[in-house]
C-alpha cells in the first residue's frame, strides 16, 4: 500500500501558480527527499499536503483514505525559522505537545505521558535540558527538541521541512539515525532537503521538483545528471561522483 498519494495538486499565490500538476505516490516504509531549486515550491508542497495552506485543487490520500480521516497518523517537524522560540515554555512541554492527541487539550499530563516525553528527550540526547526554556537552547538543541516531539507523536508518517538546515554535526547525526530507525520500523518519512551531496546517502526515493514534478522514484534511478539539469535549469557537474551546481538553481 502507498503511504501517500497526491493527485493533481495545485497551489496559487497572488494569482500566480506556485505548484501545478503535482501527482505522485510514496510507498510505505520509504525515506523520500524533496529536492529542487529555491522557489521550486518544496516547503509549499508539504504544507499543502498537510492542509496548512489552501489548495486551488488536488487530493491527498493517506493509506488510501482522505487526509482528513488519517491526519492523526502524521507527525510534522517544521522549519526552525517558523517556530516562535521566544514562547515561554520549556523543552519537556514542547515534547508533551506531541502527545496532545492522547492527553487532550487543556488537560494535565499524566505521569506516564511525562515519562514518555522524557524518554523521547533522552533518545535525542536532550533529557538534561528538559526544564530549560527553549529560547535558551542552541539551534541544534532546539531542533533535537522538535525531533523528540515528533518521536512523542509516534506517527506512521513524518514530514520534515529542511531539518538539517543550520544544525551542528551532532544534531545532523541524530536526525539521520532517527530517520533510519523510523524506516526500520516501517514508517514513512518525507523530507524537504537542499544538499545534493547527501541525497544518495540519506534517501531511497527522491522527488525532483520545480513547481511541477520533474521526476520521482528510486534515488538510484532518478537522481541523475540529466534529471538534475532539468530540475535546476542549469548545468550540473559531478565532482567525485557528487553533484555540484555550476549555474542556475540554488
Amino acid at each position: 500500500m502507498n503511504a501517500i498519494t497526491v493527485q493533481q495538486l495545485k497551489v496559487i499565490y497572488d494569482k500566480q501558480p506556485v505548484l501545478q500538476d503535482v501527482s505522485f505516490q510514496i510507498p510505505s516504509g520509504s525515506l523520500t527527499g524533496i529536492v529542487g531549486p529555491n522557489g521550486a515550491g518544496k516547503s509549499t508542497l508539504i504544507k499543502a499536503m498537510l492542509h496548512l495552506i489552501p489548495r486551488k485543487s488536488g487530493d491527498i490520500h493517506v493509506f488510501d483514505k482522505p487526509y482528513a480521516q488519517q491526519k492523526h497518523l502524521i507527525g510534522y517537524v517544521p522549519q526552525r525559522s517558523e517556530v516562535d522560540w521566544d514562547f515561554p515554555t520549556n523543552a519537556l512541554d514542547v515534547v508533551l505537545m506531541g502527545r496532545y492527541r492522547q492527553i487532550g487539550f487543556f488537560k494535565r499530563a499524566k505521569q506516564e505521558e511525562i515519562n514518555w516525553a522524557k524518554s523521547c528527550l533522552d533518545k535525542v540526547g536532550m533529557l538534561d535540558y528538559a526544564n530549560r526554556q527553549i529560547s535558551q537552547l542552541s539551534g541544534g538543541q532546539q531542533q533535537r527538541v522538535f525531533l523528540a516531539r515528533a518521536l512523542a507523536q509516534n506517527a506512521s508518517i513524518y514530514f520534515m521541512d529542511e531539518p538539517f538546515a543550520g544544525v551542528d554535526a551532532q544534531t545532523e547525526k541524530a536526525i539521520i539515525q532517527l530517520m533510519k530507525e523510523w524506516k526500520e520500523e516501517g514508517k514513512t518519512v518525507l523530507v524537504v532537503h537542499h544538499d545534493l551531496q547527501t541525497v544518495k546517502d540519506y534517501f531511497d526515493h527522491v522527488l525532483l521538483l520545480n513547481k511541477t514534478p520533474i521526476q520521482y522514484g528510486e534515488t538510484q534511478k532518478v537522481f541523475t545528471l540529466n534529471n538534475l539539469e532539468r530540475t535546476y535549469g542549469g548545468k550540473i557537474s559531478f565532482l567525485d561522483k557528487t553533484p555540484a551546481i555550476l549555474q542556475g538553481g540554488e
